[in-house]
């Protein structure tokens, strides 16, 4: 391998050459069907379904339900673009990958770095709840919880570097069964249904904040628009990473034909168990126990609250038990996730090329080690700077809204992209088109900003916000000064320079 002399530049980029064993030491496996690739998708999600979507039932039922809808609607804007874009660039850079080929190296590493910033994050929310949870079950105090931190990433790790049978069959594994444990809550709430009194006991009090009406009967919308809006960040929490599924395309047995049923088929699913978590979740309650949507939407584990309603908390270990795998799903395919996201971008030379290399079982795991690192030892600062108390309020919180800001700016740049992509490349082969088309990526890219803009109105996410907002900016002077003229020609470049000639993976 060559890593001295250069091939070209463009864009205000270089591109350095290197030998064939370059890419023979980063060779990837091809596996993934159809319900392989609808499981990365549903289960990279369904933690969501767990927690984190019932916050947003503070400001009304009505206006957690109109802003799933809305939030809906991005996802499904989003998710027809990457079917279309996904078979037509079928690479593991997936969002860079589009970004990169519409708007140029400058495109792509915005779009990259944001994707990254969501996908490292989103775990080390994910193992804090884990943690919690085992907590609970095993009866460790506070200050063992680093240490359920650290073996969840440990197995996880060790089961995504087994290969990409293995973490795909894992991957199915945890989310049925995390499907299952919903389905049996849903089917378990059915007879305790209360709506009007429960789930509409939200009010506003004489000083515009919310309060509880014991007898419920309020009303759907306590805030008005403003509290539907305020609202969103919370509702993408039922949907956040199942945009991540085209990062399996150099794994997919056929992407071509099977990335655009398992997006849709995996949306499809996230769509159904939204409204059944949103309706019945928040329709239980009893007077000496959870009190329906106002308290509900102030805890950190609502689907076991709704389990002790109906089961008594002399199950609750038990049932604690059976919502971790619902996290632990969500947990194993987004460190696939980063894996393949680094992997990607440190292949192009965007980031660190040794962070690209691939093991015997072909499975990129020094992007994996990366991630990994990362996510823990953001962890691990924040647990000694703070102490356990203040740390666990911003692993669970602030955490959870960077890896929220930085998704919201990848889905923008994708439904930007895919509207260049449409006019800049119109010949290349799209095995599938979108069925709405510029509409539906102008949709995804409005939600998104209104979004990202109602987090920024919050004081716990501007902190957050300008937080991310410091590693996003020493990202993207790491590429300005160092990074542009590193680059190297992997598919995803090979393929933007030729115009979708060459750079087929």
């Amino acid at each position: 391998m060559n890593n001295d002399s250069t091939s070209g530049s463009s864009g205000g980029v270089t591109y350095k050459q290197v030998g064939a064993d370059y890419f023979a030491n980063r060779g990837l496996r091809r596996y993934a069907k159809v319900w392989s690739l609808w499981a990365l998708g549903v289960g990279a999600v369904i933690s969501g379904h767990y927690s984190g979507w019932n916050f947003g039932l503070a400001n009304g039922w009505g206006s957690m339900l109109v802003a799933l809808f809305i939030i809906a609607a991005m996802y499904w804007g989003l998710i027809f673009s990457l079917a279309e874009m996904s078979p037509a660039l079928p690479h593991t850079g997936a969002a860079y990958s589009f970004a990169r080929s519409a708007m140029g190296p400058w495109g792509g590493m915005f779009t990259g770095l944001a994707e990254s910033i969501e996908y490292v994050l989103t775990p080390a929310v994910i193992v804090y709840f884990i943690g919690s949870y085992l907590g609970a079950i095993f009866g460790t105090g506070p200050e063992f919880q680093p240490v359920w931190w650290a073996g969840s990433y440990i197995v996880f790790l060790v089961l995504n570097l087994f290969g990409v049978e293995l973490s795909f069959r894992v991957s199915v594994l945890v989310t049925v069964a995390a499907l299952a444990i919903l389905a049996v809550f849903w089917v378990s709430a059915i007879p305790s249904l209360d709506f009007e009194r429960w789930a509409l006991n939200v009010g506003v009090g004489p000083d515009g904040a919310a309060i509880e009406l014991a007898e419920g009967g309020g009303s759907w919308f306590p805030f008005g628009w403003k509290g539907v809006l305020a609202t969103l960040p919370f509702a993408v929490w039922l949907f956040l990473a199942i945009e991540q599924l085209p990062l399996a395309a150099e794994e997919s047995a056929d992407p071509k034909k099977d990335m655009p049923k398992g997006l849709i088929a995996g949306m499809l699913t996230l769509m159904v168990s939204a409204l059944l978590i949103t309706f019945l979740n928040s329709s239980i309650g009893k007077a000496d126990g959870m009190h329906g949507s106002f308290t509900l939407a102030k805890s950190g584990e609502p689907l076991l609250d709704g389990f002790r309603v109906l089961y008594g908390n002399a199950a609750a270990n038990t049932l604690a038990f059976l919502a971790v795998i619902g996290l632990i799903a969500s947990f194993h395919t987004i460190i696939y996730a980063y894996g393949r996201q680094i992997y990607s971008l440190a292949r192009a030379g965007y980031y660190l090329p040794f962070m690209s290399l691939t093991n015997a079982q072909k499975v990129p795991h020094m992007a994996l080690y990366a991630g990994t690192a990362l996510g823990f030892a953001t962890m691990m600062i924040l647990w000694f700077l703070l102490g356990s108390e203040k740390g666990g309020a911003i692993i669970g919180s602030t955490l959870l809204n960077m890896a929220v800001f930085g998704a919201m700016i990848s889905y923008a740049m994708q439904g930007l992209s895919f509207i260049v992509l449409r006019k800049k490349m119109p010949n290349i082969i799209r095995p599938y088109r979108s069925p709405l088309g510029n509409f539906g990526a102008a949709v995804t890219i409005v939600i998104a900003l209104v979004t990202l803009w109602y987090q920024l109105q919050d004081p716990v996410y501007q902190k957050a916000v300008f937080a991310v907002a410091i590693f996003y900016v020493l990202g993207i002077l790491y590429f300005a000064l160092y990074g542009r003229n590193q680059l190297i020609l992997s598919p995803e470049e090979e393929f933007a320079t030729s115009k979708g000639e060459k750079g087929h993976a």
